[in-house]
């Protein structure tokens, strides 16, 4: 019987809790004063726990546009990505004061754990400082990969309170709750200090664990993936947003981000680690590699197809249309429409012969298998060969005007994502089992090319982002249809703009937005960024949406297109003659139909219907520490630019 069947799938990178282990024992588990040495009596008993301990992690991690350990909120809505105007980039709201603040930090300790960052970081602190004295009866070997993947999860925890905070309080030990220790009063961290720590843990988690598991533990911690992680860690530090000497090629943190870099992808490598596949097919079809070692896969999320205990995928319902049984599909915003290179590796500008209203011609192979529209196929297991209409047209009845909807499928951008969808999979789509891949080998080879082209080796650069782009099929000429950058500020560009495109919907574009800190320039926080690398900031720009109309207003609400379309459906997996032919007969087909219509309610609006345009402020880039927080730790500074408990200004740089 398949594994995820019968288990309870907990956690990114594996996390398996059975469904009839001793939950007294994990109960138990929840209290601050239980540690002991019955946490581990066998290896039966400390798998139990740590398998909670990666459950407490990575429950909730169900949609790879979510990002954030333990907190799982969706920030695609931040970016160019999708529509729809959160608070954070609402030019009508601010947050300042310290009641404004995320949560996440946590507040205090208490008689019962609740599952905050710093208790997590306690439970690997328990295993990593006690399983070597206390553990009698578990074995040297599994002691060393229980540590190792402690040391593991400790990292990505203070990674992501340093993505969230910048420099916070370092814990590595197991403490009483009191409020009368001083010694325990931890005070905020330097940046530098606690990227020292992750390191430090990322490279003991690398000598403890095995490049790949065996079938049976299949998505646990590896040293694959700690050695990645490293790149990614180290790349983040060197960025703008944490390093003002960004701007300098000697500058030692990118030197130090590209060696880890370098390194990850030798060991990796030589442990069967790469590129998956070599062509888009391929790069499409690895998403759907399930419960078992895929190449490309350095960190993954197992999730289960169970219909009872299991946790399953939101991402298959939420990307579907409605006639499909989906939750009405997540609308491609224009400018991520119009982001896609041409097939050539050419940038989509009219010179290029890109056509906004035909979009689909002629684009990057990863274009028709990120992007599903009107006339291609998209089926499911019941109905493979089921091709997607999503167009509207617009009829008069009794004096009124009105629209009708292409098989119910109201929406506003003539495309929608399809990305990391299993057409294998049948129309209940709540009880997808789809993995998500956190990280794949594709952002390792990025983060090299980043580096080179900071350090200003544009050579090298071009050659990282060709290794990308001629897997999916794009041909060589012309540099991969990268062209001749003239700067290191222009490899960089190329760079972030290749991320966009190869790692679209997968949580990693607010991660690359934030560290390089693009909504805005603020000479007065020293962020120059979007005009060095010749970027237009995303504030003051808004998410496009567009209807796909039939032209003609009619009398009734028929589908006019019910028949002539019928002969229509664009399949990428055609032979390349017939899909470039059925390219062309959609696009005639669109002419002789169809206009694109601004919707009444823009993608971007106030919530009554108003426009509205992003308007993120400079501070939200690292946060401030919350009122509860703060006020239970008194002694902790707030964040530079974030009001105290008591309203004064924030004292604490987390650029120093």
């Amino acid at each position: 019987m398949n594994r995820k069947k019968i288990l309870y799938i907990t956690a990114l990178a594996v996390g398996l809790l059975s469904a009839s282990c001793n939950d007294q024992f994990l109960e138990d588990k929840k209290l601050y004063g239980v540690f002991d040495e019955n946490t581990f009596q066998n290896e039966t008993q400390t798998g139990w726990f740590i398998d909670k301990v990666y459950y407490d992690y990575y429950y909730g991690y169900k949609s790879p546009g979510l990002n954030i350990v333990g907190l799982w909120e969706d920030r695609t809505g931040l970016t160019e990505e999708k529509g729809g105007m959160s608070n954070l980039i609402n030019p009508t709201k601010s947050f300042e004061t310290s009641d404004d603040c995320s949560q996440y930090y946590g507040a205090k300790l208490g008689t019962s754990a609740t599952n905050s960052p710093y208790t997590r970081i306690r439970n690997c602190n328990f295993v990593i400082n006690s399983i070597d004295e206390l553990g009698t009866n578990v074995s040297a070997s599994f002691k060393t990969t229980a540590k190792g993947q402690m040391y593991f999860l400790r990292a990505i925890q203070y990674f992501d309170l340093v993505r969230m905070y910048g420099g916070v309080p370092i814990v590595t030990t197991v403490s009483k709750a009191t409020s009368e220790d001083e010694s325990i009063k931890y005070p905020r961290r330097s940046v530098t200090d606690c990227v020292d720590q992750i390191i430090s843990d990322l490279d003991s988690a690398a000598t403890k664990l095995p490049n790949q598991w065996n079938a049976a533990n299949y998505g646990r911690f590896t040293r694959a993936a700690a050695l990645a992680m490293k790149s990614r860690v180290l790349l983040t530090y060197a960025s703008p947003l944490y390093n003002k000497d960004w701007d300098n090629p000697a500058n030692d943190r990118w030197a130090k981000a590209l060696e880890a870099g370098l390194t990850a992808e030798k060991e990796l490598t030589a442990a069967g680690y790469g590129l998956y596949g070599s062509s888009a097919k391929d790069w499409s079809n690895m998403f759907l590699v399930d419960n078992t070692f895929c190449k490309e896969a350095i960190m993954v999320k197992l999730l289960s197809p169970n219909t009872t205990v299991a946790e399953n995928s939101s991402w298959e319902k939420t990307i579907r249309l409605s006639n499909q049984g989906g939750s009405g599909g997540l609308k491609a915003p224009k400018e991520m429409i119009d982001l896609f290179p041409m097939a050539d590796g050419t940038r989509p500008t009219v010179a290029n012969g890109y056509n906004d209203f035909k979009f689909f011609l002629n684009r990057d192979p990863r274009f028709y298998r990120t992007f599903a529209f009107s006339g291609c196929k998209w089926g499911y297991k019941s109905n493979p060969t089921a091709t997607v209409w999503g167009y509207r047209w617009q009829y008069t009845a009794s004096g009124k005007t009105a629209f009708g909807y292409s098989d119910n499928n109201d929406v506003n951008s003539p495309a929608f994502v399809r990305k990391m969808t299993n057409t294998a999979m049948d129309n209940v789509f709540e009880y997808s089992g789809t993995d998500i891949f956190e990280y794949r080998y594709a952002e390792l080879l990025l983060n090299i090319a980043e580096c080179y082209a900071v350090t200003n080796n544009i050579p090298k650069c071009i050659e990282y982002l060709g290794k990308i782009r001629a897997r999916v099929g794009i041909p060589s000429a012309n540099n991969y249809g990268i062209g001749t950058l003239a700067d290191k500020y222009a490899a960089i560009e190329a760079c972030l703009y290749e991320r966009r495109v190869e790692l679209a919907y997968e949580g990693k574009r607010t991660m690359d937005i934030q560290r390089w800190m693009l909504y805005n320039d603020d000479a007065s926080a020293n962020n120059n960024t979007c005009a060095k690398l010749g970027i237009s900031p995303i504030n003051g720009t808004s998410r496009t949406g567009h209807y796909l109309e039939y032209k003609t207003t009619l009398t009734s609400n028929t589908d006019p297109l019910a028949s002539a379309r019928s002969t229509i459906s664009v399949d990428p997996d055609a032979t390349p003659a017939v899909f470039a032919q059925s390219l062309q007969d959609l696009a005639t087909f669109y002419e002789q139909n169809f206009v694109l219509k601004d919707p009444a309610t823009p993608m971007d609006n106030d919530g009554l219907g108003k426009a509205l345009k992003i308007g993120w402020k400079q501070r939200y880039y690292i946060w401030g520490i919350h009122r509860t927080a703060l006020t239970a730790n008194s002694w902790l500074e707030q964040t530079i630019g974030w009001l105290d408990a008591n309203n004064a200004q924030g004292t604490f740089d987390y650029q120093k």
